[in-house]
C-alpha cells in the first residue's frame, strides 16, 4: 500500500471495479418492480441539513471515484488478493440485500434475510467493496477519502431511521433495538 498512488490512464485501473459493481446495480433496477426501486430512492424524509451534509459527503466520493478511475490495480501485489476478496464478498452481499429489500412487504420493515445482522445492510456493503477496491488499488489515500465519504453517509442513514421510526413506529424501534445499525456497532 502507498500513500499516494501513481496516477495513470489503463485498462486495468481501478474503473473497471467499479464499473462491474455499478453494472449489477443498474441490472437489478431494471428487473426490480417499479415500486421497489421507489421504495430504494425515497427522499422525503432528508431534512436540509441532512441534504447538505449528503452533498458535503458526494463532494468527497467524486474526489475517491476520480482517484480510483486512474489508479492501477495492484495486480501483482500482496494486497490485490484480499482486496478482490473483500470487493467479492461486498458486491455479493450488496446483490443479496437488494434481493432481501425487494422480497420485503411494503407495509413493514426490512428484517429477513441479512438485515437480521445489520440496519443497513446496503450501505454497509457498498462500504465493504470500496474499502476492496482501495485495497486492489494499494492506496491509503482512496481508504482515507472513502472513510471521510463514508462518514457524510451516516446523515443520510440517521434520516433514513427516522422515516422507518414515523413510517413503522413500535416494530421499527423493536427492530433497532434487535439488529445492529453498522454490522457490529448499534
Amino acid at each position: 500500500m502507498e500513500l499516494i498512488p501513481a496516477l495513470e490512464i489503463g485498462w486495468l485501473n481501478g474503473w473497471i471495479l467499479v464499473c462491474l459493481l455499478y453494472l449489477a446495480y443498474i441490472i437489478l433496477l431494471i428487473v426490480f418492480p417499479k415500486d421497489v426501486v421507489e421504495r430504494l430512492y425515497d427522499k422525503s424524509s432528508r431534512s436540509k441539513r441532512h441534504k447538505v451534509v449528503i452533498y458535503i459527503g458526494s463532494f468527497f466520493a467524486f474526489i475517491y471515484f476520480s482517484l480510483i478511475i486512474f489508479t492501477p490495480l495492484k495486480t501483482g501485489s500482496a494486497v490485490f488478493i484480499p482486496g478482490i476478496i473483500l470487493y467479492i464478498l461486498g458486491l455479493a452481499g450488496f446483490v443479496v440485500a437488494l434481493f432481501n429489500f425487494k422480497s420485503a412487504s411494503l407495509d413493514q420493515p426490512i428484517t429477513s434475510g441479512l438485515y437480521r445482522i445489520s440496519r443497513h445492510l446496503q450501505q454497509l456493503m457498498f462500504f465493504v467493496t470500496f474499502i476492496g477496491i482501495c485495497i486492489a488499488i494499494g492506496s491509503w489515500l482512496a481508504l482515507f477519502i472513502q472513510i471521510i465519504s463514508s462518514l457524510f453517509l451516516h446523515s443520510r442513514i440517521l434520516a433514513e431511521e427516522s422515516a422507518c421510526l414515523e413510517q413503522y413506529g413500535g416494530s421499527y424501534r423493536s427492530y433497532m433495538n434487535r439488529v445492529p445499525r453498522y454490522f457490529l456497532f448499534f
